[in-house]
Protein backbone atom coordinates (compact mmCIF):
# COMPACT_ATOMS: atom_id res chain seq x y z
CA UNK A 1 0.00 0.00 0.00
CA UNK A 2 2.87 2.52 1.02
CA UNK A 3 4.66 1.69 -2.69
CA UNK A 4 1.11 2.89 -4.19
CA UNK A 5 0.45 5.79 -2.77
CA UNK A 6 3.73 6.90 -3.14
CA UNK A 7 3.61 6.08 -6.88
CA UNK A 8 0.35 8.32 -6.99
CA UNK A 9 2.28 11.46 -5.00
CA UNK A 10 5.34 11.23 -7.34
CA UNK A 11 2.80 11.00 -10.51
CA UNK A 12 0.37 13.47 -9.59
CA UNK A 13 2.61 16.33 -10.23
CA UNK A 14 3.09 15.05 -13.69
CA UNK A 15 -0.31 13.75 -14.16
CA UNK A 16 -1.36 17.86 -13.42
CA UNK A 17 1.03 19.31 -15.65
CA UNK A 18 3.07 20.62 -12.71
CA UNK A 19 7.01 20.22 -14.16
CA UNK A 20 8.63 18.37 -11.27
CA UNK A 21 12.66 19.91 -11.71
CA UNK A 22 15.96 20.05 -9.96
CA UNK A 23 16.35 23.12 -7.52
CA UNK A 24 16.76 26.53 -8.54
CA UNK A 25 19.88 28.14 -9.73
CA UNK A 26 20.94 31.34 -7.30
CA UNK A 27 20.62 34.44 -8.48
CA UNK A 28 22.84 37.51 -7.79
CA UNK A 29 21.80 39.90 -5.73
CA UNK A 30 22.20 43.49 -7.58
CA UNK A 31 20.49 45.36 -4.83
CA UNK A 32 16.95 45.43 -3.03
CA UNK A 33 14.22 48.47 -2.75
CA UNK A 34 14.87 50.62 0.29
CA UNK A 35 11.59 52.59 -0.56
CA UNK A 36 8.52 51.59 1.91
CA UNK A 37 6.36 52.62 -0.80
CA UNK A 38 7.36 49.80 -3.17
CA UNK A 39 5.34 46.80 -1.93
CA UNK A 40 4.68 45.13 -4.47
CA UNK A 41 6.79 45.60 -7.51
CA UNK A 42 4.80 43.97 -10.39
CA UNK A 43 7.04 44.89 -13.16
CA UNK A 44 10.19 45.63 -14.17
CA UNK A 45 12.16 47.38 -17.02
CA UNK A 46 15.75 48.67 -16.90
CA UNK A 47 16.50 51.86 -19.38
CA UNK A 48 18.71 54.61 -19.38
CA UNK A 49 20.79 53.05 -16.06
CA UNK A 50 17.50 52.88 -13.68
CA UNK A 51 15.17 50.39 -12.72
CA UNK A 52 11.92 51.05 -13.17
CA UNK A 53 8.66 49.29 -11.01
CA UNK A 54 5.35 49.92 -10.56
CA UNK A 55 2.96 48.19 -7.30
CA UNK A 56 -0.31 46.50 -8.81
CA UNK A 57 -3.97 47.15 -7.37
CA UNK A 58 -4.22 48.91 -4.86
CA UNK A 59 -2.07 51.64 -5.14
CA UNK A 60 -1.62 54.85 -7.27
CA UNK A 61 -1.06 55.17 -10.53
CA UNK A 62 2.50 55.63 -9.92
CA UNK A 63 6.04 54.43 -11.39
CA UNK A 64 9.37 54.26 -9.31
CA UNK A 65 12.42 54.88 -10.86
CA UNK A 66 15.24 53.48 -8.59
CA UNK A 67 19.11 53.37 -8.92
CA UNK A 68 21.56 50.80 -8.49
CA UNK A 69 21.71 51.02 -4.78
CA UNK A 70 18.31 50.28 -4.40
CA UNK A 71 17.20 54.08 -3.99
CA UNK A 72 14.09 56.01 -5.57
CA UNK A 73 15.30 58.96 -7.53
CA UNK A 74 12.20 59.43 -9.14
CA UNK A 75 8.46 58.90 -9.29
CA UNK A 76 6.07 60.07 -12.01
CA UNK A 77 2.65 60.16 -10.99
CA UNK A 78 -0.14 59.25 -13.90
CA UNK A 79 -2.99 58.39 -12.82
CA UNK A 80 -5.03 58.71 -8.95
CA UNK A 81 -7.55 55.06 -9.85
CA UNK A 82 -6.11 52.78 -11.97
CA UNK A 83 -7.83 49.78 -11.97
CA UNK A 84 -5.09 46.85 -11.66
CA UNK A 85 -1.41 48.26 -12.78
CA UNK A 86 0.43 45.14 -13.63
CA UNK A 87 2.97 45.59 -16.41
CA UNK A 88 5.65 47.85 -17.66
CA UNK A 89 7.30 48.09 -21.09
CA UNK A 90 10.64 49.77 -22.15
CA UNK A 91 8.63 53.11 -23.91
CA UNK A 92 12.54 54.73 -25.61
CA UNK A 93 13.28 58.32 -25.03
CA UNK A 94 12.66 58.54 -21.42
CA UNK A 95 9.38 57.01 -21.25
CA UNK A 96 7.75 53.38 -20.76
CA UNK A 97 4.19 52.24 -21.58
CA UNK A 98 2.11 51.69 -17.80
CA UNK A 99 0.03 48.02 -18.41
CA UNK A 100 -3.36 48.56 -16.46
CA UNK A 101 -3.94 44.95 -17.30
CA UNK A 102 -4.61 43.15 -14.26
CA UNK A 103 -8.12 41.11 -14.35
CA UNK A 104 -8.05 38.48 -11.86
CA UNK A 105 -12.24 38.00 -12.10
CA UNK A 106 -12.25 38.53 -15.86
CA UNK A 107 -15.09 41.11 -15.58
CA UNK A 108 -13.34 44.57 -17.51
CA UNK A 109 -14.72 44.97 -21.05
CA UNK A 110 -11.32 46.73 -22.06
CA UNK A 111 -7.87 47.18 -20.40
CA UNK A 112 -5.82 50.19 -21.04
CA UNK A 113 -1.87 51.07 -21.59
CA UNK A 114 -0.31 54.55 -21.33
CA UNK A 115 2.64 56.12 -22.37
CA UNK A 116 4.45 58.01 -19.76
CA UNK A 117 7.55 59.64 -18.55
CA UNK A 118 10.03 58.13 -16.57
CA UNK A 119 13.21 59.22 -15.04
CA UNK A 120 14.87 61.44 -12.21
CA UNK A 121 13.06 63.58 -10.12
CA UNK A 122 9.40 63.91 -9.37
CA UNK A 123 6.83 64.91 -11.73
CA UNK A 124 2.59 64.56 -12.45
CA UNK A 125 1.45 63.35 -15.62
CA UNK A 126 -2.11 63.51 -18.21
CA UNK A 127 -1.23 61.19 -20.66
CA UNK A 128 -3.53 59.36 -23.34
CA UNK A 129 -4.62 56.31 -22.26
CA UNK A 130 -5.49 53.59 -24.97
CA UNK A 131 -8.52 51.28 -24.62
CA UNK A 132 -7.85 47.17 -25.84
CA UNK A 133 -10.45 44.52 -25.76
CA UNK A 134 -9.85 40.97 -26.72
CA UNK A 135 -11.67 39.25 -28.91
CA UNK A 136 -13.24 36.57 -27.08
CA UNK A 137 -14.28 37.95 -23.82
CA UNK A 138 -12.39 39.83 -20.75
CA UNK A 139 -9.29 37.50 -19.34
CA UNK A 140 -6.52 38.37 -16.87
CA UNK A 141 -2.42 39.37 -17.48
CA UNK A 142 0.13 41.08 -16.31
CA UNK A 143 2.66 41.06 -19.19
CA UNK A 144 3.54 43.86 -21.36
CA UNK A 145 5.99 43.63 -23.82
CA UNK A 146 7.51 46.09 -26.30
CA UNK A 147 9.10 44.90 -29.77
CA UNK A 148 12.19 46.55 -30.21
CA UNK A 149 12.24 46.85 -33.59
CA UNK A 150 9.24 47.79 -34.44
CA UNK A 151 7.57 49.06 -31.01
CA UNK A 152 4.54 47.15 -31.37
CA UNK A 153 3.07 46.34 -27.89
CA UNK A 154 2.23 42.35 -26.68
CA UNK A 155 0.37 41.53 -23.92
CA UNK A 156 0.47 37.89 -22.76
CA UNK A 157 -2.51 36.54 -21.28
CA UNK A 158 -2.11 35.00 -17.64
CA UNK A 159 -3.97 31.70 -17.62
CA UNK A 160 -3.39 28.47 -15.70
CA UNK A 161 -4.08 26.50 -18.72
CA UNK A 162 -1.23 28.18 -20.90
CA UNK A 163 -1.16 32.01 -21.70
CA UNK A 164 -1.93 33.52 -24.96
CA UNK A 165 0.51 36.11 -26.59
CA UNK A 166 -1.79 39.28 -28.16
CA UNK A 167 -0.88 42.17 -30.81
CA UNK A 168 -1.67 45.82 -30.09
CA UNK A 169 -2.47 47.17 -33.13
CA UNK A 170 0.86 49.09 -34.43
CA UNK A 171 -1.17 52.31 -34.48
CA UNK A 172 -3.80 52.18 -31.87
CA UNK A 173 -6.54 54.74 -31.42
CA UNK A 174 -6.99 56.83 -28.78
CA UNK A 175 -10.71 57.27 -29.67
CA UNK A 176 -11.81 53.98 -29.78
CA UNK A 177 -11.52 50.43 -28.60
CA UNK A 178 -8.70 49.15 -30.18
CA UNK A 179 -9.24 45.09 -31.06
CA UNK A 180 -6.06 42.52 -29.91
CA UNK A 181 -5.07 40.11 -31.59
CA UNK A 182 -3.44 36.63 -30.46
CA UNK A 183 -0.46 36.15 -32.22
CA UNK A 184 0.39 32.36 -30.51
CA UNK A 185 1.00 30.51 -26.97
CA UNK A 186 3.26 31.18 -24.09
CA UNK A 187 4.10 29.78 -20.61
CA UNK A 188 0.92 29.21 -18.18
CA UNK A 189 0.56 32.12 -15.60
CA UNK A 190 2.69 34.56 -16.99
CA UNK A 191 3.33 37.14 -14.65
CA UNK A 192 6.23 39.30 -17.01
CA UNK A 193 8.13 39.12 -20.02
CA UNK A 194 10.72 41.30 -21.61
CA UNK A 195 12.17 41.19 -25.28
CA UNK A 196 15.93 40.46 -26.09
CA UNK A 197 18.03 43.63 -27.50
CA UNK A 198 18.47 41.67 -30.65
CA UNK A 199 14.62 41.87 -31.59
CA UNK A 200 14.94 38.08 -32.06
CA UNK A 201 14.00 37.11 -28.92
CA UNK A 202 11.58 37.28 -25.79
CA UNK A 203 11.89 35.63 -22.24
CA UNK A 204 8.44 35.59 -20.04
CA UNK A 205 8.24 34.48 -16.69
CA UNK A 206 5.73 32.92 -14.13
CA UNK A 207 6.11 32.53 -10.27
CA UNK A 208 8.90 30.08 -10.64
CA UNK A 209 10.20 29.39 -14.32
CA UNK A 210 10.66 31.23 -17.45
CA UNK A 211 10.85 30.28 -20.83
CA UNK A 212 12.45 31.62 -23.97
CA UNK A 213 11.11 31.87 -27.21
CA UNK A 214 12.18 32.68 -30.71
CA UNK A 215 10.66 35.70 -32.51
CA UNK A 216 8.53 36.26 -34.41
CA UNK A 217 7.87 32.01 -35.22
CA UNK A 218 7.44 32.02 -31.20
CA UNK A 219 9.08 28.87 -31.18
CA UNK A 220 10.05 27.69 -27.32
CA UNK A 221 13.46 27.28 -27.61
CA UNK A 222 14.53 26.31 -23.75
CA UNK A 223 12.35 26.19 -20.32
CA UNK A 224 14.48 26.75 -16.67
CA UNK A 225 13.79 26.82 -12.90
CA UNK A 226 13.96 30.63 -11.61
CA UNK A 227 15.50 31.40 -8.45
CA UNK A 228 13.28 30.67 -5.35
CA UNK A 229 11.77 34.54 -4.50
CA UNK A 230 9.35 35.95 -1.94
CA UNK A 231 6.71 36.28 -4.76
CA UNK A 232 8.79 36.74 -8.14
CA UNK A 233 6.98 38.65 -10.60
CA UNK A 234 8.86 41.09 -12.76
CA UNK A 235 11.91 40.30 -15.45
CA UNK A 236 13.86 42.97 -17.28
CA UNK A 237 16.54 42.72 -20.13
CA UNK A 238 18.83 45.27 -20.05
CA UNK A 239 20.58 46.77 -23.24
CA UNK A 240 23.29 45.00 -22.64
CA UNK A 241 21.62 41.80 -22.21
CA UNK A 242 21.58 41.00 -18.78
CA UNK A 243 18.75 39.52 -17.20
CA UNK A 244 16.77 41.02 -14.09
CA UNK A 245 14.33 39.00 -11.50
CA UNK A 246 11.82 41.24 -9.04
CA UNK A 247 9.74 40.04 -6.35
CA UNK A 248 6.84 41.55 -4.32
CA UNK A 249 7.45 42.63 -1.00
CA UNK A 250 8.97 44.99 1.52
CA UNK A 251 12.80 45.61 0.97
CA UNK A 252 12.64 42.77 -2.00
CA UNK A 253 15.65 41.83 -3.39
CA UNK A 254 16.58 42.73 -7.34
CA UNK A 255 18.45 39.62 -9.02
CA UNK A 256 20.68 39.01 -12.24
CA UNK A 257 20.39 35.73 -13.83
CA UNK A 258 22.38 34.16 -16.42
CA UNK A 259 20.97 31.97 -18.78
CA UNK A 260 21.16 28.14 -18.48
CA UNK A 261 24.15 27.30 -21.33
CA UNK A 262 21.54 25.48 -23.64
CA UNK A 263 18.86 28.43 -24.37
CA UNK A 264 21.57 30.61 -24.63
CA UNK A 265 22.93 27.79 -27.63
CA UNK A 266 19.82 27.78 -29.31
CA UNK A 267 19.49 31.73 -29.34
CA UNK A 268 22.80 32.09 -31.03
CA UNK A 269 22.56 32.82 -34.73
CA UNK A 270 23.05 30.00 -37.63
CA UNK A 271 25.06 30.92 -40.98
CA UNK A 272 21.35 30.44 -42.63
CA UNK A 273 19.33 32.39 -39.64
CA UNK A 274 18.27 35.90 -40.25
CA UNK A 275 15.63 37.70 -37.89
CA UNK A 276 12.78 37.43 -41.14
CA UNK A 277 13.66 33.62 -41.46
CA UNK A 278 12.76 32.33 -37.85
CA UNK A 279 8.98 32.09 -38.74
CA UNK A 280 5.78 34.24 -39.50
CA UNK A 281 5.67 37.94 -38.95
CA UNK A 282 3.03 39.36 -36.21
CA UNK A 283 -0.63 39.96 -38.26
CA UNK A 284 -0.38 43.55 -39.27
CA UNK A 285 -3.11 45.57 -37.64
CA UNK A 286 -6.65 44.61 -39.52
CA UNK A 287 -5.19 41.36 -40.09
CA UNK A 288 -6.48 38.01 -38.82
CA UNK A 289 -4.28 35.18 -38.08
CA UNK A 290 -5.23 32.09 -39.61
CA UNK A 291 -6.00 30.63 -36.28
CA UNK A 292 -6.48 31.54 -32.50
CA UNK A 293 -3.91 30.19 -30.64
CA UNK A 294 -5.87 29.98 -27.51
CA UNK A 295 -7.84 27.80 -28.94
CA UNK A 296 -4.20 25.14 -28.57
CA UNK A 297 -3.26 26.28 -25.12
CA UNK A 298 -5.26 24.15 -23.05
CA UNK A 299 -5.48 20.99 -23.72
CA UNK A 300 -2.51 19.57 -22.99
CA UNK A 301 -3.36 21.11 -19.10
CA UNK A 302 -7.30 19.79 -19.10
CA UNK A 303 -6.05 16.17 -20.05
CA UNK A 304 -2.94 16.32 -17.19
CA UNK A 305 -5.81 17.48 -14.77
CA UNK A 306 -8.08 15.12 -15.50
CA UNK A 307 -5.70 12.57 -14.79
CA UNK A 308 -4.55 14.14 -11.70
CA UNK A 309 -7.88 14.41 -10.48
CA UNK A 310 -7.84 10.75 -10.93
CA UNK A 311 -5.45 9.94 -9.53
CA UNK A 312 -5.98 12.05 -5.97
CA UNK A 313 -9.66 9.66 -6.68
CA UNK A 314 -7.24 6.82 -5.92
CA UNK A 315 -5.78 7.91 -3.35
CA UNK A 316 -8.81 8.77 -1.52
CA UNK A 317 -10.47 5.58 -2.02
CA UNK A 318 -7.40 3.82 -1.10
CA UNK A 319 -7.40 5.79 2.13
CA UNK A 320 -10.29 5.08 3.22
CA UNK A 321 -10.85 3.00 6.32
CA UNK A 322 -12.32 -0.82 4.82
Amino acid sequence: MRNGLASLLVAAPFAMGVAVTPSAPHGTTTFAFTDPAVVEASALVVQDGLFLTTNDSGDSGRVFAVDRTGHTVGVTHWATDPVDTEALAPGGAGHVWVGDVGDNLAQRSYVTVTRVPVGRGERTVQETAYRLAYPHGSTDAETLLRDPATGRLYIATKNVFGGTLYAVPAHPTATGVNRLQPVGHVLPIATDGAFFPDGRHLIVRSYSSAAVYDWPSLQRLGTFDLPAQRQGEGIAVAADGRIYLSSEGLHSPVLEISLPPDVRAAMAPTPSSSPSSSGSAAPAAGEQPADDPASHDAWPWVLGGVLGVGALLVLVRALRPR
